[in-house]
C-alpha cells in the first residue's frame, strides 16, 4: 500500500503538525509505504509562472511541465490513497496547497486530456483532513463546512478519486477538550483505508 500525504503547514509548533505525527504513527503501524509532500518544508512554488500559464491557459500540452510538478505527479501515480492535511485559513486551505492544485493538476493530466497527454489515474481513496478553530457544529451552522466539502471533494478531488471523504477536526480553540477525540479519529484512519482498498 502506497500512501501519499500532501501536508501544508509552515510551523512544526502547530496542532496540525501534531496531527501529522499522530497520523504517521497510525499508518506506520500498518507497515505501509508512506510518502509525505511537505509543501512548506520543500518550499513548493505555489505561484504559476508565466510559462506555465501559457501551457495551462491555452491548453498547449506540448509545452514542458516543470520538474517539481512532474515529481508531484509521479507521487500521485504511485499512490493508492492520498491524504490532504492542512489548517483551515479563511474558510479554505492555505495558499500553498491551493497552488499545489493549480500547478500539479496540469492540463492534459488532471483535465483536458488529449491523444498525446498522460491522464491522471483514478485514485482509489482520497481523504481530506483539516484542523479548524471553530467547532464543527458552528462551521455547519454558518455553512462553511458545506462550502469546504463542496470545493475540496467535488471540485479538487472530483472524479479523479473513486472514494473521497473529509474530516474536519474542529474546535481547536479549545484544544484540551477536543484533542483526544481528534486523535481517536486519526487512529481509525487505517481501518477506513482497509475497508476501501
Amino acid at each position: 500500500m502506497n500512501i501519499l500525504i500532501v501536508y501544508a503547514h509552515p510551523s512544526r509548533k502547530s496542532y496540525t503538525f501534531q496531527v501529522l505525527e499522530r497520523l504517521k504513527l497510525a499508518l506506520n503501524n500498518e507497515k505501509w509505504n508512506v510518502e509525505i509532500s511537505d509543501l512548506y518544508a520543500s518550499n513548493f512554488a505555489s505561484d504559476m509562472s508565466e510559462e506555465e500559464y501559457e501551457r495551462e491557459g491555452f491548453a498547449k500540452t506540448q509545452l514542458t511541465i516543470p520538474a517539481d510538478v512532474l515529481a508531484e505527479q509521479e507521487k500521485i501515480e504511485k499512490a493508492g490513497c492520498i491524504i490532504f492535511l492542512y489548517p483551515v485559513w479563511w474558510s479554505d486551505c492555505p495558499a500553498k496547497l491551493k497552488g499545489w492544485f493549480d500547478r500539479v493538476y496540469s492540463v492534459g493530466y488532471a483535465y483536458g486530456q488529449n491523444d498525446t497527454s498522460r491522464k491522471m489515474k483514478t485514485i482509489p481513496y482520497g481523504l481530506v483532513i483539516c484542523t479548524a478553530g471553530h467547532p464543527n457544529e458552528f462551521l455547519h451552522e454558518i455553512e462553511i463546512a458545506q462550502s469546504m466539502e463542496k470545493i475540496m471533494l467535488e471540485d479538487r478531488l472530483g472524479k479523479r478519486f473513486a472514494h473521497k471523504e473529509m474530516i474536519i477536526l474542529g474546535g481547536t480553540l479549545d484544544l484540551e477538550n477536543v484533542m483526544s477525540k481528534h486523535f481517536e479519529l486519526i487512529n481509525k484512519i487505517p481501518q477506513k483505508i482497509k475497508k476501501i482498498l
